[in-house]
C-alpha cells in the first residue's frame, strides 16, 4: 500500500490573487484533458431498496414464497479474527445469584488482586495543606488577576494595643490601583450576600413547615 498523505491539499495555501489568476486562466482557456476511460465493471447488487419498496404486492408474495420454498444457500462465514478476552459481560454479572457476589467479596476481601503500581503523569495540584484529600483551591491559582501581596499588619508592642493606621490606608491604595482585583472583590461579596439571604429563606421556609407539622399532629390526633 501507497503512503497515505493526510495533509491538506496545496489549493489552500495559495494566495488570494494567485487564485483569482488561476481562475481567469482556466476560464480563459480551459485544460484540455483526454475523455475518460472507465475500466472497473459494474458489480450486480440486486434490487435497490427504493425500488423494492416501489413494486406491488403480488411481486413480493411470490419473491417471498420462492425464498422459502428454495432459499439462497451462501457459502459458510469464515472468520480471520480471532476473538479477544474481556471476562465476564456485565449482563451476565447481574443474572448470578446474591451468593455469588457475596462470595466475590470475601474472596476480594481476603485475596485482593495484585494491580501494578498507577503511575501519573499530571502534576498535583496545590491546596490549604491538605495531606490526604483535596479541600478547596487557591484562590491565586484560580484567578487570572495579578497577584498583589499586601503588608503585613504591625504587631503591637504591648497588649491591648491598636494595630497601626497605616494598614487601611494602603489597602485602599492597592485596591484602587488594582481595578480588577476591587471588581473581584465586589462580586465576592455581592455572591455572599445573596447566599446568606437565600439561606434565611430556606430556614425560614422549613421552620414554618415544621410548625405546620406540629400544629396539624396536635390538632387531627
Amino acid at each position: 500500500m501507497s503512503d497515505l498523505d493526510f495533509s491538506p491539499p496545496e489549493e489552500l495555501t495559495v494566495s488570494l490573487w494567485r487564485s483569482l489568476l488561476l481562475n481567469l486562466i482556466d476560464r480563459v482557456a480551459p485544460e484540455r484533458l483526454p475523455p475518460l476511460e472507465l475500466t472497473s465493471e459494474p458489480v450486480e447488487v440486486g434490487i435497490l431498496a427504493g425500488d423494492l419498496l416501489d413494486l406491488p404486492w403480488y411481486r413480493t408474495v411470490f419473491s417471498n414464497l420462492a425464498e422459502v420454498i428454495s432459499p439462497d444457500t451462501s457459502p459458510p462465514l469464515q472468520l480471520e479474527s480471532k476473538p479477544v478476552e474481556v471476562g465476564e459481560l456485565l449482563g451476565d454479572e447481574l443474572n448470578h445469584g446474591w451468593w455469588y457476589s457475596l462470595l466475590g467479596q470475601l474472596r476480594e476481601r481476603l485475596a485482593p488482586q495484585k494491580l501494578q503500581p498507577l503511575r501519573l503523569t499530571s502534576h498535583p495540584i496545590a491546596a490549604f495543606g491538605a495531606k490526604a484529600s483535596l479541600q478547596i483551591l487557591d484562590w491565586s491559582s484560580l484567578l487570572a488577576t495579578p497577584k498583589v501581596f499586601l503588608p503585613d499588619a504591625p504587631k503591637p508592642s504591648a497588649p491591648g494595643a491598636s494595630p497601626a493606621p497605616e494598614a487601611a490606608p494602603a489597602r485602599a491604595a492597592v485596591a484602587s490601583g488594582h481595578p480588577e482585583l476591587l471588581a473581584t472583590r465586589l462580586r465576592l461579596t455581592r455572591d455572599l450576600g445573596r447566599t446568606r439571604f437565600r439561606r434565611r429563606i430556606w430556614i425560614g421556609l422549613a421552620a414554618a413547615e415544621a410548625v405546620f407539622l406540629l400544629v396539624a399532629l396536635f390538632k387531627f390526633q
